[in-house]
């Protein structure tokens, strides 16, 4: 499941950068703010991955999601409740 969440990532964050990026050119390092996503486009990519992935944005906190700054730490902490519909 974790390969289909990040592809899944991936593909979502590509549609909301202000560049024109290909979703496996986008490091999972990368800070958000540095790729130019704005506070809007990164409530869009997390409800779109979300949806993507059937993983309920109610498993989050504020806190949670406002420390999401990179593709990985969506990736993991999607893949904690992957299972959890």
């Amino acid at each position: 499941m974790p390969d289909t969440i990040e592809t899944a990532a991936r593909a979502a964050l590509a549609e909301v950068l202000p560049q024109d990026l290909p979703p496996d050119a986008i490091a999972l390092d990368a800070e958000f703010d540095h790729l130019g996503l704005t506070s809007l486009n990164k409530v869009l990519f997390l409800t779109s991955v979300c949806d993507r992935t059937k993983v309920g944005l109610q498993h989050f906190t504020e806190h949670d999601l406002a420390a999401m700054r990179t593709l990985g730490q969506v990736v993991d902490a999607l893949s904690r409740h992957a299972e959890v519909n």
